[in-house]
């Protein structure tokens, strides 16, 4: 059985078109939803992830209408295919699962987003080892936290004098629950 999903962003598109090419290539089932492709929540591509079986197809027309990334939409192809589900994108004959050379391209990007994780997590040591140096030369304590910008004394100062909670936040140049903080205190 092929399994459809379709979407679109915002309220204002239709996915109607989606639907239509997604039936016309054997999709008897078809999952819609109007959801960002960045909301983790979106329940349509759960439910139909939840759905397809062993033998089915799960099929969408673009590839950036299933997945955020090529590290998702790897996760997304792995899960189906420990599930023995194939997975295809219409506008892309080479992005099929059900073929040798699909299976070969996601093979391939499955390793780039594998390289893309790595390339990011380096250089995100890189940095946090960068910023540890830097501190340790000043001979200041490492903190992975937001430095403290708030001047205590300044908010104390305007409480005294009868300003609000919320403009004393205003005028120090943050939030009302940081002032309550530091007049807690």
């Amino acid at each position: 059985m092929i399994v459809g999903y379709a979407r679109v962003s915002s309220v204002g598109q239709d996915h109607e078109t989606q639907v239509e090419r997604l039936k016309a290539a054997g999709a008897e089932k078809v999952y819609s939803e109007k959801r960002s492709g960045l909301d983790e929540e979106r329940k349509a591509l759960a439910d139909a992830l939840g759905f397809v079986r062993e033998g089915d197809v799960l099929a969408v027309t673009k590839v950036d209408r299933l997945a955020r990334s090529a590290a998702h939409l790897h996760q997304i192809v792995q899960a189906l295919g420990k599930k023995g589900v194939g997975f295809k994108v219409l506008d892309d004959a080479s992005l099929d699962t059900t073929t040798r050379t699909g299976k070969l391209v996601f093979g391939i990007l499955a390793s780039i987003a594998e390289f893309e994780t790595a390339l990011r997590k380096e250089r995100q040591m890189e940095g946090i080892a960068k910023a540890k140096a830097k501190a340790e030369t000043k001979g200041e304590p490492w903190s992975t936290g937001r430095p403290v910008t708030l001047d205590h004394d300044r908010i104390r100062k305007l409480k005294a004098e009868g300003l609000s909670v919320r403009k004393i936040a205003k005028e120090a140049g943050c939030s009302p629950s940081a002032v309550q903080k530091v007049l807690s205190n």
